[in-house]
């Protein structure tokens, strides 16, 4: 009889039998013994080994048994694939007398600073010390000291004489973010890593590579000092600061978020997080946060002389939340049919955005809602397009993607994208105004001036370019998103117009920068539709006798309320965490319509430009303070956690509708937060899972079955001016927002702003790069540097959109197709100069 015995997983025709610790594991052809235990749940010590990086063997710490039929041998189980009748020992003596060795060797020169170091508590060091360890040194002789810590970049600190050369957080850098900025230098007992002379380690994912390091070499400088592990409190949830949807464990201590660690799911963000979305926790507890309700005081005339009317101290006075709504509900009264309107909505939970959506329907009678700031795409895009998911971008024959730069505006799904083009699981192309974090690894990548992508890709298509067979052969996933807010969502939907017609198995990922966009217009935050509905024209009898009847005409969109509250259409304004005047394309148009509405109601956590110039000021909770669910760009609803009570007074979105809905006259029918989930998931056949133990892990897809949404017809690309150039305004990460401009982590990181051409053009312009010059639109000007990019299509002139200190706004017109800019530079001496 064999003292073998079997485990749960049986060995088929394609899997490869082994044997660890006298137990028969079928792992999968090439599997990594480490891996192969890990299934079967053996746990093998490491330090080096990452499942998400390529094995290197740098610590020796997985030394296990191994026999191939040529006797025991003792192997790295990180480097060694498994063979048919192979067997592991991984409890033997030699094994254990080898992990004693390595780490005795590891701790010669490591201090033992754990009751001050950061990763204390947490330690894998610490731990398999204690586990596997010899239980006391030899060695008594001095360790090295190094003078620290040295900070590598804003956000990361490095404590040398803690490392331990497991090359995690330089294979990370290399392998996974494409920013080689950190590796070794030195050799032999001087080995030590460090960032180049004068290149801090300014990725936008090093925050990753503290989280990954197992001995506190690494720290993260918001983080440092500030608690132990064994203080925390914790909750599992999504993060919204972007609409990737990576999964976090978010943790406090003394009601105070200090830490957001990435957690592993396998469909979404592969335990990466991005350094925007991993530190800007720090704005919840601003000082600069609003916890009561405001409301504006009468304007004399001494103060608006004086200018005291526009400081926010001056111009608002606290009070209590009974006459905050009474006086919101008073202007409801008051507001004429049809003069409501709703802006935003996408900053907050899919139970915040529903709430919202039935309120303006049932109670407010309106359909001007809005969750966007037209800069994305048309709601129905969004809901309508056949749906791909980030695992099916990743795994597709070809990945196209006509979209802005993911490095900056969706990171996380940049890293997918990125390894899946190095493993060569998909091919990228791309066709896009400017290079992006992607251009590298893309085996196409076209340029095009802004507004021209459609035209572009019809004449690859339709030519003879080997484009059109890859397109056809295959799969194909389209990354659609907005690569200007310069130019019309016209153009965007010109480009899902012309790879439906000619490549119709493609699907759509679509690429919403917005953290819960797509839920919100899932939830009927957009005109003319409802939750889980991409038309209102037949609502299912379901939503029909809860919500009882709705508006029948179709409302207007972000630009048409602005314009109406400019012609003084609107009544009342409501901002759910938007800001207009910061975050508007056109920023003319933002103004005139905030000025222009009758009251305005700010439902947000921060004055922000728009909240400043609102009339009554509802503060609302922000994120990990409210439970709920969110959805991401690929339909993923997953749920959110609350860890710290909100400060002052401040409220859940959803609890303000539901309170101001009673004082309308109205009842939207629900109490708590999980109410509304309930009511969503019988409402609405998409979301029937999304509730309960299914949000948890990996979240539930909630993506409907698509329909042909209104595409235009195919036209010219606009005219364009030989002697101007293009506009080409793209988000960038660390820009002028609220995350970053009240994080004091990311506050120092804005984006500097810079009028980019290429070498060629800077030449016609007749200046060396980064001399000021003045920017012309038909719509306004601006004074700013000029530098040459051989990374901008030639025509182009490229801008961040809402970088610090410029109002690059001031540029655009909403209602133009694109833009075009004339450059001019002022000569000493002359007039005017």
């Amino acid at each position: 009889m064999s003292d073998t015995t079997t485990a749960d997983a049986t060995a088929g025709p394609n899997t490869v039998e082994v044997t660890i610790d006298g137990v028969a594991v079928a792992a999968q052809p090439g599997e990594l013994v480490i891996a192969a235990a890990d299934r079967a749940g053996v746990h093998i010590p490491r330090f080096c080994y990452h499942e998400r990086m390529s094995p290197v063997g740098m610590c020796r710490m997985c030394l296990v048994e191994i026999d191939t039929g040529r006797g025991p041998q003792l192997q790295p189980s990180c480097m060694v694939p498994v063979s048919p009748n192979m067997t592991v020992a991984t409890t033997s003596e030699a094994t254990r007398r080898a992990q004693e060795g390595v780490l005795e060797l590891l701790l010669i020169n490591h201090p033992l600073d754990c009751p001050v170091c950061d990763k204390g508590g947490e330690c894998p060091l610490q731990d398999q010390t204690m586990a596997y360890g010899p239980g006391e040194s030899r060695f008594v002789e001095e360790k090295r000291h190094f003078p620290k810590p040295i900070p590598i970049s804003d956000l990361v600190h490095l404590d040398r004489e803690r490392c331990i050369l497991c090359d995690r957080c330089t294979r990370f850098a290399d392998e996974i973010a494409g920013d080689p900025l950190i590796d070794f230098v030195g050799r032999g007992n001087e080995m030590q890593v460090l960032t180049f002379p004068g290149e801090p380690f300014t990725s936008y994912f090093s925050g990753n590579t503290v989280q990954i390091c197992p001995v506190g070499a690494l720290t993260a400088a918001p983080y440092r000092f500030k608690a132990r592990p064994w203080d925390l409190d914790q909750t599992e949830s999504t993060c919204t600061t972007c609409a990737v949807g990576c999964r976090i464990a978010v943790q406090s201590s003394r009601n105070e978020l200090v830490r957001y660690l990435g957690v592993d799911i396998d469909p979404v963000n592969h335990g990466w997080l991005c350094d925007k979305g991993r530190f800007a926790f720090g704005a919840v507890h601003s000082p600069d946060r609003v916890t009561t309700p405001l409301r504006a005081r009468p304007e004399p005339a001494a103060a608006v002389a004086d200018g005291s009317a526009s400081d926010p101290a001056q111009r608002f006075e606290s009070v209590d939340w009974s006459r905050a709504l009474s006086a919101v509900s008073g202007a409801v009264s008051g507001a004429r049919p049809g003069a409501i309107a709703v802006l935003g909505g996408a900053r907050g939970t899919n139970e915040d955005a529903y709430a919202w959506s039935k309120l303006a329907r049932t109670v407010l009678r309106t359909d001007h809602v809005d969750a966007q700031l037209a800069d994305g795409l048309a709601a129905e895009l969004v809901v309508g397009l056949r749906s791909a998911t980030i695992d099916e971008a990743c795994n597709a024959g070809t990945t196209l993607l006509v979209c802005g730069d993911l490095r900056e505006e969706l990171p996380v799904l940049h890293l997918r994208l990125r390894g899946a083009a190095r493993a060569g699981t998909t091919r990228l192309i791309e066709v896009t105004p400017t290079e992006t974090g992607l251009t590298r690894n893309a085996v196409r990548s076209e340029r095009c001036r802004g507004g021209e992508a459609a035209s572009v890709l019809r004449d690859l298509i339709d030519g003879d370019d080997p484009l059109s067979e890859q397109l056809a052969s295959g799969s194909v996933v389209v990354v659609l998103g907005r690569s200007s807010v310069a130019e019309s969502a016209d153009a965007v939907a010109e480009v899902a117009s012309v790879i439906a017609t000619r490549v119709p198995h493609a699907q759509f990922l679509v690429a919403s920068r917005r953290g819960n966009v797509r839920g919100a217009l899932d939830m009927g935050l957009a005109p003319g539709l409802l939750p889980g509905r991409a038309r209102s024209s037949a609502p299912p009898a379901e939503l029909a006798a809860a919500w009882g009847e709705l508006p029948a005409d179709v409302g207007h969109d972000a630009t048409g309320i602005l314009a109406a509250a400019a012609s003084g259409e609107i009544d009342v304004l409501f901002l759910l965490g938007a800001d207009p005047l910061g975050d508007f394309p056109d920023s003319l148009l933002a103004r005139l319509g905030v000025s222009g509405a009758g009251t305005v109601v700010a439902v947000d956590t921060f004055l922000t430009q728009s909240a400043a110039e609102a009339d009554i000021f509802l503060p609302a909770a922000a994120f990990a303070e409210k439970s709920g669910t969110t959805t991401n760009l690929e339909g993923r609803v997953s749920a959110l956690g609350d860890l710290v009570t909100s400060p002052g007074s401040a409220r859940p979105d959803w609890m303000i509708a539901a309170e101001l809905a009673v004082l309308c006259g109205g009842d939207l029918g629900f109490v708590t937060s999980d109410e509304i989930t309930a009511e969503i998931a019988a409402l609405c056949a998409t979301h029937a899972e999304a509730v309960g133990p299914a949000l948890e892990a990996d979240g539930v897809l909630a993506v409907g079955a698509a329909f042909q949404p209104e595409l235009p017809t195919e036209g010219s690309a606009p005219p364009h001016d030989g002697y101007g150039l293009r506009l080409v305004c793209g988000r960038t990460l660390y820009d002028d927002g609220i995350a970053v401009t009240q994080t004091p982590a990311l506050a120092g990181l804005r984006t500097e702003l810079a009028l980019r051409v290429h070498p060629v053009d800077l030449d016609r312009v007749g200046v060396a790069s980064g001399t000021e010059v003045e920017v012309h639109s038909d719509r306004g000007a601006l004074r700013l540097p000029i530098v040459a990019d051989a990374g901008v299509a030639r025509g182009n002139a490229a801008l961040p959109f809402n970088a610090a200190g410029v109002d690059v706004g001031a540029l655009i017109d909403i209602e133009a197709p694109v833009i075009d800019v004339r450059i001019e530079t002022r000569i000493p001496g002359r007039p005017g100069s």
